[in-house]
């Protein structure tokens, strides 16, 4: 706040009256007037849950007494009655008994008076005096006024906290895919009636089926084809193209005579019957629907089942596809191996001779309105996720509150479940209730950066400043949340400059105020602004910031607005030092009156 000269002010070093004139007592108190005195800042100013007083008095050449002793006692007299003195200065002049600082009657001096007192909220509109009593006689002298009141403006902090919600990873869309093989005789590419019957094609067969009646969206098919590498290398690459073609065509007549079973209720509807036989989607069926990806050779296929085998020399085997790179020089090098190669022909080389066939889909999860009704009426029959997502749509605290719990008796052992429980009951106000599952997920959950910077919100909002920032400083990784609750801890204890860098990213009420604190009047506006917070307590801040940018007709304007919305401000308003330097204007008191 601004530094106020006070003049023309007695008491600190004042003699008393009565003293004999030869002792220039009574000179002390004619020419009182002569001392300066300043306190800074004026009005005082309420900074971590206490006030710092500093005084400054300045006494001219040829004022204080060489005999007088004097102790001073600054004194706050409180807006309820009551006095807090605070701590003694003893003064002496040059030839006085006893201790105490010296005060030259020749050259005057500068005394300089610190103190720090706990805040109270009589504080608010309360005044700093000084009193004295000369110790030569005992006599005490009428206290004088040096300063006006306390500004407390760090009360208006709003327990706006970021306490974080865990993420759920429920999906709208679930890909699905299914795999199936058919494999070729040595040489020929046509499709053995045996293979579209095999169990792998059966399971492939159900895939779909399930998937139809389950409105999966059919994405496309991917086919890959292969010839086994013995051979010509020309040969095989056409035989394997050839591959692909007869496995689309064989894939594209079998669904295309693919039936569903449909059921439906008899006249009655008592009962179930199957109605008819329906095709599956037509698409199935169609040439376009299907992409041929890979053809060739499957040297990688064969490495990998060498590599699996019980072949005495696959060690050699793999090394010669290291050493060679060349097709025909490979087969040679291991044809040469006689015996091993006979394994071969038997064991690994007809696994080659296939073509790879891989549907994708896409399932769709429940919708939004189903997840919500379900929630409600049968949250045992959603997945952890689908109740986490679930709680996200709706913005009414206590059904999310609800949703939580239910998912937290179904799933115990997954810390969201909790850590979002706390989240609901933090902005419900069950700090109890918020604490406890916070606990809860922190066992399950050990040193989780969000559940960190929960633990920490519950412990400011307890009044714990110390164990809230020692939470704070273990959550860093949980993102700008936490520095933003740390601004909040640091307006409380009064770090205005940290308090101003931790809230700096966002626009609100809390980081406008850190910036009113730290005295940048313009950064607040600009953030209050930005805030879009128009609430009573955000046009009162405004008012605030209107007066410590000099704009009279701002903190009229926003303080008629703020007791409009909040008539309880007015009384805030009338015992608030900031608006000191208007109290007299006519204006203003038509403001708050």
């Amino acid at each position: 706040m601004k530094k106020q000269s006070i003049k023309s002010l007695s008491i600190l070093g004042l003699a008393a009256i009565g003293i004999a004139g030869c002792n220039g007592f009574s000179k002390m108190l004619k020419n009182a007037n002569l001392i300066h005195y300043s306190v800074t800042p004026n009005p005082l100013q309420d900074n971590g849950d206490s006030v710092a007083v500093n005084i400054t008095a300045q006494y001219p050449a040829k004022y204080f007494a060489k005999k007088a002793a004097v102790t001073v006692t600054p004194t706050l007299k409180l807006s309820d009655g009551s006095e807090v003195a605070l701590k003694s200065v003893n003064l002496v002049g040059d030839k006085a008994k006893g201790e105490g600082q010296k005060v030259s009657y020749d050259q005057g001096g500068s005394i300089s008076y610190t103190a720090k007192v706990p805040f109270a909220n009589a504080m608010k509109k309360d005044e700093l005096d000084v009193k004295a009593t000369l110790t030569n006689n005992k006599k005490d002298f009428p206290g004088v006024k040096i300063a006006d009141g306390t500004i407390a403006t760090a009360l208006l902090i709003q327990n706006d906290d970021k306490v974080i919600a865990a993420k759920d990873n429920f999906v709208k869309t679930i890909p699905e895919h299914d795999t199936t093989r058919i494999f070729y005789v040595i040489s020929q590419s046509n499709v053995r009636p045996a293979e579209m019957k095999s169990e792998e094609m059966k399971k492939f067969k159900d895939f779909v089926d399930m998937g139809t009646q389950q409105n999966f969206t059919w994405e496309g098919i991917d086919v890959d084809a292969y010839a086994s590498p013995d051979g010509e290398t020309d040969m095989n690459q056409h035989l394997a193209d050839d591959r692909a073609k007869t496995a689309i065509k064989a894939m594209m007549e079998t669904f295309k005579n693919m039936k569903m079973d449909v059921e439906k209720a008899n006249k009655k509807g008592k009962e179930h019957e199957v109605l008819e036989k329906l095709p599956i989607d037509a698409k199935l069926g169609e040439e376009d629907f299907y992409k041929v990806v890979h053809t060739g050779l499957d040297w990688d296929g064969f490495k990998t089942l060498v590599q699996n085998s019980s072949i005495a020399d696959k060690d050699l085997i793999i090394r010669v596809l290291t050493m060679y790179n060349d097709h025909d020089q490979r087969m040679k090098e291991i044809k040469n191996m006689s015996k091993t190669y006979v394994e071969l022909a038997n064991d690994i080389l007809p696994k080659l001779r296939r073509a790879i066939i891989i549907i994708n889909a896409e399932k769709k999860g429940r919708s939004d309105a189903q997840l919500t009704a379900l929630s409600a009426s049968h949250p045992d029959s959603l997945s952890v996720e689908e109740l986490l997502y679930a709680a996200t749509l709706t913005t009414d605290m206590n059904q999310k509150l609800s949703i939580y719990k239910s998912a937290e008796k179904m799933y115990g052992n997954d810390w969201r479940c909790a850590n979002n429980a706390g989240y609901a009951e933090m902005a419900l106000n069950k700090l109890s209730d918020a604490d406890a599952d916070f606990q809860q997920a922190d066992r399950l959950s050990p040193n989780n950066p969000a559940v960190q910077n929960n633990l920490g919100v519950v412990s400011r909002w307890k009044g714990d400043r110390k164990g809230a920032m020692a939470y704070y400083n273990k959550a860093t990784a949980a993102g700008p949340d936490v520095s933003y609750n740390m601004g909040l801890v640091d307006i409380q204890t009064g770090n205005y400059a940290d308090a101003a860098t931790s809230t700096g990213s966002f626009n609100t009420f809390n980081a406008s105020l850190a910036k009113v604190l730290n005295n940048d009047a313009a950064g607040a506006k600009s953030t209050l602004d930005a805030s879009n917070d128009q609430s009573a307590i955000s046009y009162y801040l405004r008012a605030v910031i209107s007066v410590r940018s000099n704009d009279k007709e701002g903190a009229v304007a926003n303080l008629k607005t703020a007791i409009n919305k909040d008539a309880s401000l007015r009384a805030m308003a009338q015992s608030d030092c900031e608006f000191l330097k208007y109290k007299d204007d006519a204006e203003f008191k038509s403001a708050i009156q």
